[in-house]
């Protein structure tokens, strides 16, 4: 299925210089889905040189006509849902119905591009001087490396590629070994709308080697990476020998907190879905549930009775609500993080186990946890799973307090139907962003992003295109 693919670089898909490949695995049979390329070193120069000559035709491309392109990319992405969705089901293994609604979020966020690159405002500032102005205005940061992850390849890689676009800089796109086909699908959608050669560029291969030997060229002015906070901690420390600048997605493990007053039936429904999606292996699943003590009873038995209906197999059947998680390593980690936690005094509700009739894919039921405390492991670590730990709270307070006692600070969830307890909640949770009476977060026209170790800077919303635009101030003496 990747032969047609291979590496992206000035504007040809082409083999690695050595031709080695590597597998990809479907996860939920556990079959080879076909042999990707592996980028070499010398494929990695290439690409570089690549970038640094379609840098100098895309910053001069007018914004009008980048933004005409990058439309023409939106649209065609959703001509092209059911291939690239398919692609992603085969690939991460979640649920068709899912990946298609992805597809779509990927094709919003290149639609609010094109309109941003249009908008990149500078500034005059009143000068203290009667012969002089002052004139603020953006550039172009230059080549972006674009680290991109497995679990949402498509939203993931249209925040880099679109902004960097929008912005006037070209691109080179990491994918991760496990999701490179949906990636490469949207890059060669980016060649058929008529981006230039050497604009977006793409590598596939080890992402360590790929990732190390991209920041220590001085062709790369910004690194922009989604995962987690070990690898974004190693991925800052490698960049700051250039000081290149960093926009950084990390870790989350974000609270949801159901006070006495919410609709509990609702509160259920939202948890159920933002929980859920992608089987748990999102960086803003909710993995800490605070329910407040007078409705924990009833919040845990009726989102137990719905999770015991959710449907789990195949992505590609039609009727699948839950899919495999994407890998053996993590299936692993999950089966680990369960018996941890019963070992530290947990009682299981609900799930714990692989489910029966699966012989094989890397399939686990949703499992639900009682008699949970603050200290456990799953507390601290982020389970990336199908793994909800049920706790209770006395006090708006006291929620709020042990909330904010954690080192990530991505999302958090706040159910209730209270104004006063939403608005404080919202301004005293520690987190980049906060959902209220609703599990969606991640929408093109909003900055994405977290505090603490889950990061810095933002994707999505006008602040984005920001980070990838260089400053410059002119002093200008009009009596020269």
């Amino acid at each position: 299925m990747y032969e047609k693919f291979g590496q992206f670089i000035d504007g040809k898909w082409q083999q690695s210089s050595d031709k080695d490949t590597y597998e990809v695995i479907n996860p939920a049979n556990e079959e080879i889905i076909g042999q990707a390329s592996k980028a070499t070193s010398k494929d990695v120069d290439a690409a570089l040189k690549s970038a640094a000559k379609g840098l100098q035709v895309w910053k001069k491309t007018p914004p009008w006509q980048r933004a005409y392109i990058i439309r023409k990319i939106a649209d065609r992405m959703r001509e092209k849902q059911d291939v690239l969705a398919k692609w992603m089901t085969l690939e991460v293994g979640k649920p068709l119905a899912e990946a298609k609604g992805e597809i779509s979020g990927a094709a919003d966020i290149f639609e609010w591009n094109a309109e941003e690159t249009k908008r990149i405002y500078g500034q005059t500032v009143e000068s203290r001087f009667e012969d002089t102005r002052v004139h603020v205005y953006y550039q172009p940061v230059g080549v972006v490396a674009a680290l991109t992850p497995w679990n949402f390849p498509a939203v993931l890689s249209a925040r880099k590629i679109s902004t960097a676009l929008a912005a006037g800089c070209s691109v080179i796109i990491k994918p991760d070994v496990i999701t490179p086909g949906v990636v490469m699908e949207m890059v060669d959608i980016c060649r058929e709308c008529g981006v230039p050669p050497g604009v977006v560029n793409l590598l596939s291969g080890d992402p360590p080697s790929i990732a190390q030997q991209l920041i220590s060229s001085d062709i790369i002015k910004k690194i922009s990476i989604t995962g987690s906070s070990r690898v974004g901690k190693l991925i800052l420390k490698q960049a700051a020998d250039k000081v290149q600048r960093v926009t950084m997605e990390l870790s989350g493990h974000s609270p949801f907190i159901v006070f006495e007053d919410a609709d509990i039936k609702k509160a259920a429904d939202i948890a159920i879905a933002a929980k859920f999606r992608n089987n748990g292996q999102v960086c803003i699943s909710p993995n800490r549930f605070y329910i407040h003590e007078s409705k924990k009873d009833e919040f845990v038995n009726l989102f137990v009775d719905k999770t015991k209906k959710l449907k789990i197999g195949d992505g590609m059947n039609p009727d699948t609500q839950l899919g495999p998680l994407t890998t053996k390593k993590r299936l692993s980690e999950v089966e680990e993080l369960v018996e941890k936690t019963r070992q530290e005094g947990a009682k299981i509700l609900s799930g714990g186990k692989r489910p029966a009739g699966f012989n094989k894919g890397f399939f686990y039921e949703p499992t639900i946890f009682d008699n949970v405390k603050d200290n456990f492991t799953i507390m601290k670590q982020e389970p990336f799973g199908p793994l909800v730990p049920m706790l209770s709270f006395k006090s708006f307070d006291e929620v709020i307090k042990r909330a904010n006692n954690h080192e990530l600070g991505l999302c958090s969830y706040v159910c209730t139907k209270s104004m006063d307890k939403a608005y404080l909640a919202s301004e005293q949770l520690e987190t980049g962003s906060v959902a209220v009476n609703t599990g969606v977060v991640a929408i093109a026209e909003a900055p994405f992003g977290g505090i603490k170790q889950s990061g810095y800077g933002r994707e999505g919303g006008s602040n984005a295109i920001k980070d990838y635009l260089n400053v410059k101030y002119t002093h200008l003496g009009i009596r020269g």
